[in-house]
């Protein structure tokens, strides 16, 4: 398939990339941003650089900041805005999409309260149309310079997922299909969480012992989370399980694991998020995350302590301290 016409719904860094591969891919793009000055960017230089800094955007890319004019007649609309602004652009586009345009997100996190996922959410707004949830290891910054990487789209449609194979694939991008959703969401959203904790103990100056153990016991909380949930235990050793938060604990890239090393360096959490200048979903999913354990009746002690060091004040080193501490156990 060649001949895809694409709107991008956010122009962030995981927008814009998504954007290049799109029209690298040959189909016809339109990016659609809310900010005029940040298009007016990229219009002049090719990227925007506070986002983006190694990037040059195809020229045949279309920009506009006309969300009715961006999505008008298009077959596909790629959802990349923060988890957070999720409902508020839901609600903008509910009355300018027609049936059959497929929706595709690429954000992650559970919402605060309702504890739903993009999937619910989005059922609300757009009940029949096609829908598929787009994760896994993959940073705009890696992907944009066409570095290999692969990801995996979940939706319950197999035809729809092996469309959107097609439409996103190439020599740099691989794309595998699941039909799990909830599982899919579910280590996407949790994983930021960890990643906090990851680089709260590079921050700390912990090693690579403790960097190892976060990482294997967070995977522990993310699927006993979708064990109670009715997730497919086999997702989380999957790209969007164990492949997205290795590269979320682990890299420079890393938002999360940015404002983990800052909060670790002694920076309150507000000052690591203002530092780091864009989205830290982390922040934002772990009340969700704490909340849907505790719904679950799940023990999710690493979730539970980055709650009291994000939000109640808590010295990192003795949120470490205590996760050290807790009552001895078989694994």
């Amino acid at each position: 398939m060649t001949d895809m016409k694409a709107a991008v719904i956010g122009a962030g860094s995981w927008g814009m990339a998504l954007a290049a591969l799109l029209a690298k891919n040959g189909h016809k793009v339109t990016l659609w941003s809310w900010q005029p000055a940040d298009l007016e960017e990229i219009r002049a230089t090719g990227t925007i650089a506070s986002k983006l800094p190694k990037a040059q955007l195809p020229a045949s890319i279309e920009l506009n900041e006309n969300i009715s004019e961006a999505c008008h007649l298009k077959e596909m609309i790629v959802v990349a805005i923060p988890f957070a602004a999720v409902r508020t652009v839901l609600a903008q586009l509910q009355p300018i999409l027609t049936d059959g345009q497929i929706i595709v997100h690429v954000s992650k996190g559970i919402e605060q309260h309702s504890l739903k996922t993009l999937d619910e959410i989005t059922a609300e707004y757009f009940p029949d149309h096609p829908t598929a949830i787009l994760s896994g290891p993959s940073h705009a910054e890696e992907v944009v310079q066409a570095m290999p990487t692969s990801v995996v789209i979940a939706s319950r449609q197999n035809q729809l997922i092996s469309t959107l194979q097609d439409v996103f694939m190439n020599s740099s991008f691989r794309v595998y299909g699941s039909n799990d959703i909830k599982g899919v969401e579910l280590g996407a959203a949790v994983k930021n969480v960890i990643a906090l904790a990851a680089g709260i103990s590079d921050g700390l100056g912990f090693g690579d012992n403790a960097k190892a153990a976060l990482i294997t016991r967070g995977m522990a909380e993310i699927r006993r989370l979708g064990q109670a949930l009715g997730a497919d235990d086999y997702t989380f050793t999957g790209l969007s399980g164990m492949g997205d938060l290795i590269v979320t604990c682990t890299s420079l890239h890393s938002r999360n694991r940015k404002a983990g090393y800052l909060i670790g360096q002694g920076q309150s959490p507000e000052q690591a998020i203002a530092a780091v200048g864009m989205v830290v979903e982390g922040f934002y999913s772990a009340v969700a995350c704490k909340e849907l354990a505790d719904a679950c009746q799940v023990e999710m002690p690493i979730v539970i302590q980055m709650n009291e060091v994000l939000f109640h004040g808590k010295n990192p080193r003795q949120a470490v301290e205590d996760l050290m501490l807790r009552d001895k156990k078989f694994e």
